[in-house]
């Protein structure tokens, strides 16, 4: 390039050439005011203060469905600064991109990788075009952020153009599939560690409880014995076994299809560019990624987003079962079971003086509604794939996003504001199980099941207590007997006593 070119003060057109269009509007207001870009639909005057372009803006015109652009996900702007990155090499090492261009691409993607320029990502979360509205977000981005780096005036596309260069060997159909895997990879990174955190809660809580002892109950009627630390062991148990379900899920978005170009094919892809690519890929994010087998089969798959996401709805439901169950431990306090005090965040009513309710518990059970609703959301719109591409990956990809997030926040929310601070109503708990009819089930190996359930049925309709009736009036066994089986250790800690 000549001294004349780079000091231009002609803002270019978005073409293959070099022509230069300036408006007399532009000449008017002052240069650098706006520039026009032109794709094959016709001319667009677009503010020279932004970094997107002509496709952005059309895009920014079409789609205002949610009103959320794609810079709310910022791990997603990051994963597209790894994959144009990674071509950007690629594409250098094979000769068909040349050196200048791809210092300008890296430096352009390094800052996107940084967090930079979040504001320029505009397009709505959920659009048509199969997330091409994204992708020529990033290229226009990347392509103008590397013209300032170049010297060049915004727009100027002669010098680095956003489909030619940015995209070059590249679709949006092998492009943003791979970034959303990269983003959905961290975001279910960071999932796992909130559920790791609310884990070890629930786990230190079990500690405090162990030698508490409470009722347990089936179908909200009494059962045996337990302690309240039995129960939050379980709560922790069951959340890291959702710990190792998200986990396995995860692996699932590593396969990417970088270099199937439009349908799998690899049109305008040099020879070698998937597997360098990918290579370079790795490298740039850290992550293990791999080719898929077969890039036609990858391209409209998406049954990866599907399994993440009933593993998620998995997750979903079983912490609002437990927090169903902490609802029911604190109610009352004086009309439930009040075993267990929940933190109280804030007055629970505009006319009831002194009523405080279980709010966090609450807002973890409807995040995980949104999260169960949303798990269809994405079932149907990996269905509505046709034939080689998905173009439903926007709304997945918004659905997950949204869902992984709400979720995180959620569990931290739970953790911090609730688990850390339960506390255990331990005499309220241990009178439960001593009036309780359900105790009677520890007479069956010596009295055996008929004459125990009648002891029950006796409790029942007169209410008195399985140890009036079994010991003080029947005499059926000795209260030495009564102590060894209803001592706290045997109730703790049951053993077989049959005689």
């Amino acid at each position: 390039m000549d001294a004349d070119e780079h000091q231009s003060p002609f803002i270019f057109s978005h073409d293959d050439t070099m022509n230069t269009i300036q408006t007399e509007a532009a000449k008017k207001s002052g240069a650098g005011k706006s520039r026009i870009e032109h794709d094959f639909l016709g001319e667009k005057e677009i503010p020279d203060d932004l970094l997107y372009g002509v496709q952005t803006m059309r895009a920014k015109e079409n789609f205002n469905i949610t009103g959320i652009p794609i810079s709310s996900e910022p791990l997603l702007i990051k994963a597209f600064g790894y994959v144009k990155k990674a071509a950007a090499l690629a594409n250098h090492e094979l000769g068909v991109l040349d050196s200048n261009k791809m210092e300008a691409i890296i430096y352009a993607c390094n800052q996107l990788i940084e967090g930079k320029y979040l504001d320029q990502f505009v397009s709505d979360m959920i659009q048509g075009g199969a997330g091409t509205s994204t992708n020529m977000n990033a290229n226009e981005v990347i392509a103008n952020l590397g013209l300032q780096h170049m010297g060049y005036a915004r727009g100027a596309y002669g010098h680095l153009h956003p489909n030619n260069d940015v995209n070059c060997s590249q679709s949006t159909n092998d492009a943003y599939p791979t970034a959303f895997r990269l983003a959905l990879y961290l975001k279910i990174e960071n999932f796992i560690e909130a559920l790791q955190i609310v884990q070890k809660a629930f786990a230190s809580k079990a500690a405090s409880f162990k030698s508490v002892l409470k009722m347990g109950r089936t179908q909200l009627q009494d059962a045996v014995p337990m302690t309240l630390g039995e129960e939050f062991n379980a709560f922790a148990i069951t959340i890291g076994e959702d710990v190792l379900r998200m986990r396995e899920a995860q692996k699932l978005v590593l396969e990417i299809n970088m270099g199937a170009t439009a349908i799998g094919t690899g049109v305008n892809a040099p020879e070698k560019y998937p597997e360098l690519c990918t290579r370079y890929l790795a490298t740039i994010s850290g992550l293990p990624v791999t080719l898929a087998a077969d890039l036609i089969e990858a391209t409209p798959d998406t049954g990866a987003y599907v399994q993440i996401s009933g593993t998620l709805k998995r997750s979903a439901v079983k912490l609002s079962k437990i927090c169903n169950d902490l609802r029911l431990l604190s109610s009352g306090p004086r009309a439930g079971f009040n075993e267990i005090n929940l933190p109280a965040m804030q007055p629970g009513s505009s006319i009831m003086p002194g009523k405080v309710n279980p709010v966090i518990p609450e807002a973890v059970n409807q995040t995980c509604y949104y999260v169960i609703g949303m798990d269809l959301t994405i079932t149907m719109a990996a269905e509505a794939g046709q034939l080689q591409l998905n173009v439903m990956e926007p709304v997945i990809g918004f659905a997950i996003f949204t869902s992984l997030d709400y979720l995180t926040k959620a569990v931290y929310m739970l953790q911090s504001k609730c688990i850390d601070g339960i506390t255990a109503n331990e005499e309220v708990c241990k009178n439960l199980v001593m009036n309780s009819i359900g105790i009677v089930t520890l007479l069956n190996p010596i009295l055996g099941y008929e004459a125990s359930a009648g002891i029950a049925r006796e409790a029942l309709k007169t209410g008195k207590s399985v140890h009036t009736i079994a010991v003080t009036e029947k005499k059926l066994i000795t209260q030495d007997k009564w102590d060894e089986i209803y001592s706290i250790e045997n109730l703790v800690n049951p053993k077989f006593i049959n005689k």
